[in-house]
């Protein structure tokens, strides 16, 4: 006897419609998000190769400099990450990328001007106010442009904007701060931003809500309570929001203060911190990223819950490496393990982004 299809299953099997814009013009779109979410991480990754510096620069603690990592960053992104989302249900998504994007890449330009603390953490917050306004929107956007069993396929592509972005954060970053100083690195990373966000606004059409998978767009407001009792009411979403949330937790973590450790436990300059951690997390994490979304799209057409087991057996492989990491003592070893959990703790972006999607109604 076939077991009957759970709720998250019925969900996933809505009538798909033919594509609206041409394949082209759907691939660009698809480019333009993904380099949007690329400066999303240059921008946010680039205080990590930087922080050596600000810290001996403006007389810093470590503790202040995980407060402008962390705190300042974090609950901003975090908490306003939901209202955001909500504006994007009911608001054009283009024009929400385009003005937070803006907003983030100026705060970047305006970290280089920062001459102390406080100024600085102004700063970041305001880059944790307008990168919470890229990714929510941005998904949305990728559900309307394709449909639910090619999704996570272009959520992985979106989501290679992580280890691009972190790699060329820790690139330029590094050695545009080993020759040219850390607020000169912050002022030339944020202004290209804005000139994208332009790009963006003028170039990107707005698509019908619900069109790929047939659904006529409901405009009534929809009270917040009510749409976390249905989500919640997922099983699959639950499990998903605290995985993805323990990654974050683990992942952001330890991407934060890896050059810090690099740099003080093992000699190396902010440029060959930048060079090393950039080449391994943007090769390696990006291989993670790109099979995440297609192994999960190829296998979860036979068993949709190998959209969660993929991710869930790449955590899991990673720790002992992980460990290794942070008690070795030879740098070579060191690096050479730490791709071995940078392409495994990215096989979730892909599948959870996608399964996400899907499960909102």
């Amino acid at each position: 006897m076939s077991e009957a299809p759970s709720q998250e299953e019925a969900q996933l099997a809505s009538t798909e419609k033919p594509p609206l814009y041409t394949k082209p013009y759907t691939h660009y779109v698809l480019g333009i998000l993904t380099v949007v979410y690329v400066f999303n991480f240059i921008d946010r990754q680039i205080l990590a190769i930087l922080a050596q510096s600000i810290k001996v620069d403006l007389g810093l603690s470590d503790t202040q400099i995980g407060a402008l990592s962390g705190i300042a960053f974090g609950i901003f992104y975090a908490v306003l990450g939901i209202p955001i989302a909500r504006l994007a249900d009911k608001y054009s998504r283009v024009n929400i990328i385009s003005i937070c994007l803006g907003i983030w890449s100026l705060m970047t330009a305006l970290s280089g001007l920062a001459g102390n603390f406080w100024q600085l953490l102004a700063a970041r917050i305001g880059v944790g106010i307008g990168e919470a306004g890229g990714s929510p929107p941005s998904h949305s956007l990728i559900a309307d442009y394709f449909p639910v069993t090619g999704r996570a396929s272009a959520l992985g592509i979106y989501a290679l904007g992580i280890p691009i972005g972190i790699l060329f954060g820790n690139f330029a970053g590094g050695w545009i701060d080993q020759y040219f100083g850390w607020r000169n690195a912050f002022m030339l990373v944020g202004i290209p931003g804005i000139v994208l966000a332009i790009i963006l606004k003028l170039t990107i059409k707005e698509p019908p809500r619900g069109y790929s998978e047939g659904r006529v767009p409901d405009t009534k407001a929809i009270p917040f309570k009510e749409v976390v009792r249905t989500m919640w009411a997922f099983k699959s979403f639950r499990q998903i929001a605290f995985g993805a949330a323990t990654q974050a937790f683990v992942g952001y973590g330890a991407i934060a203060w890896m050059p810090s450790f690099l740099m003080r436990a093992h000699g190396m300059t902010s440029g060959e911190v930048g060079t090393a951690l950039g080449l391994i997390i943007g090769i390696a994490g990006g291989i993670g990223t790109l099979s995440g979304g297609f192994l999960a799209d190829k296998l979860g057409s036979k068993n949709v819950r190998w959209y969660m087991w993929i991710p869930a057996c790449g955590f899991l492989v990673a720790v002992p490496f992980s460990i290794g990491v942070f008690t070795i003592d030879s740098l070579y070893v060191i690096l050479a393990l730490y791709t071995i959990p940078a392409l495994l703790s990215n096989l979730y972006t892909g599948p959870t982004f996608g399964m996400t999607q899907s499960l909102a109604p």
